[in-house]
């Protein structure tokens, strides 16, 4: 499994160019400005999806739809593992 994100396909080079270029176009004094700004923008975009989740949730509560599927993916997940726990016997690969 590689443990290395991606994002957006960019690379830690790309991304420090583009701070760099950031910090030239806007300055030092004002990148702390920028990225309150962002994180306030950030932190308002969340609270406003868990809201919507959380209306969602009640809507579907009242009219009586199961909205706690996380468990029952978990159920079968588990399921899946016992399932190749009993195939695989004891078999186990030694590093």
């Amino acid at each position: 499994m590689i443990a290395q994100a991606h994002f957006l396909f960019i690379s830690g080079a790309e991304i420090g160019f583009i701070l760099f270029i950031v910090l030239l176009v806007f300055g030092a004094d004002k990148v702390p400005e920028i990225a309150r700004g962002l994180g306030k923008g950030m932190r308002q975009i969340k609270n406003a999806t868990n809201d919507i989740k959380s209306e969602i949730t009640k809507s579907a509560e009242k009219q009586g739809i199961d909205v706690d599927i996380t468990k029952d993916v978990r159920e079968e997940i588990d399921k899946v593992k016992e399932d190749i726990e009993e195939v695989t016997g004891s078999v186990k690969r030694k590093f």
